[in-house]
């Protein structure tokens, strides 16, 4: 018998690290991206390009060419320019081919691509800024200054920038989670520098949380200084949600607690029972202290402020199929609960 529950044991772990990979969204099993053959031709080119800029310098080095000494001093900066942006270009094409393609996670190849083409945008406006001035020194004092002025121009673009870094590093919500600030409240579809955009859910015209065809947008410093309810979290993409009926007192309580406890345990039961193994895994890792949680829906009653009583059962739910999954099971909970009327007396009944 102890072996039996050791080995049981065993496996329910097991099951719970399984939970703890999926709702992290990793893929164990997944073939990384192999680098296509256009991406390698890209490098030849670059390699071309840049073989054609050394012998064009070479050539203005020697006496070949009759020119006075000051065109020559431009024309080879001019070139060196033009080595370092297919340097810098051919750089952010390899990190972005063998390495950001490379990883597994979509929303971290999206945040990683947008700041590798800030880098490159910053490296070239240096690079062109050089080329402007005598030396790299006057370049760097030039961009310092210039963003100096910009800086006191443009403080709520700045700003929104600052909240972008904070959105990459603390990651309260990143592209794909749903999430609700302020009175916004949608699926993340872009999260650019400056402003994020919102496939909103809801809104004034659906009492549903079906998509609405509107987009929100907002500056990205909303972050800084407002609340953030993200229903997506990578650990545990879930959320608990209820169905409540009105009954009389006088209804058979043990009937009703049964048959919806049924219903969900019917419909999405198995998965429930190993989403709540996670829960408690993640709980235990948590400084919160561990409360009861039941593996199977529960039905509680409640009194209700107009003489009647609430049944309420509490399930686990993907949040974007909340609305779905929850009038499938109101809609055969309904069924069975209206087959026995003299046992189930909702607020309608006592009516007639």
């Amino acid at each position: 018998m102890k072996e039996k529950a050791e080995v049981e044991q065993l496996e329910e772990q097991e099951e719970v690290k399984a939970a703890l990979k999926q709702t992290a969204g990793t893929r164990e099993f997944a073939p990384k991206p192999v680098p296509e053959l256009g991406d390698k031709l890209w490098f030849v080119t670059y390699i071309v390009v840049v073989l054609g800029f050394g012998a064009l310098f070479y050539l203005l080095g020697s006496n070949l060419v009759p020119t006075d000494t000051q065109t020559i001093l431009v024309l080879r900066r001019l070139l060196i320019g033009g080595m370092l942006f297919v340097f810098v270009g051919a750089l952010t094409k390899s990190v972005r081919v063998y390495f950001i393609n490379q990883i597994d996670n979509k929303p971290a190849r999206y945040n990683l691509t947008r700041v590798l083409h800030l880098l490159t945008f910053l490296a070239i406006l240096i690079i062109g800024l050089s080329l402007l001035s005598a030396n790299w020194y006057t370049g760097l004092v030039s961009l310092g200054l210039l963003s100096l002025i910009l800086g006191f121009a443009l403080q709520t673009p700045i700003t929104s920038l600052i909240g972008w870094v904070y959105l990459l590093i603390r990651q309260p919500y990143k592209v794909g989670d749903r999430i609700q600030i302020g009175e916004a409240r949608g699926d993340v579809i872009d999260v650019s520098y400056l402003d994020t955009t919102l496939w909103e859910f809801g809104g004034p015209y659906l009492s549903t949380q079906h998509p609405s065809g509107r987009i929100i947008k907002f500056p990205n410093s909303l972050v800084l200084n407002e609340t953030v309810y993200n229903y997506s979290w990578p650990l545990f993409p879930y959320i608990w949600n209820e169905i409540k009926f009105q009954v009389a007192y006088e209804s058979d309580l043990d009937f009703i607690a049964q048959t919806m406890q049924q219903v969900v345990q019917e419909e999405i039961g198995e998965q429930m029972s190993g989403l709540i193994r996670a829960y408690r895994e993640l709980l235990r890792q948590t400084p919160v202290d561990e409360f009861q949680i039941h593996e199977h829906p529960v039905v509680h009653f409640r009194a209700d402020q107009y003489a009647w009583l609430d049944a309420i059962v509490r399930y686990l739910v993907p949040p974007k199929e909340s609305g779905r999954i929850k009038t499938r099971l109101i809609k055969k909970m309904l069924e069975r609960l209206n087959a026995e009327p003299e046992r189930v007396l909702f607020p309608k009944s006592n009516l007639r």
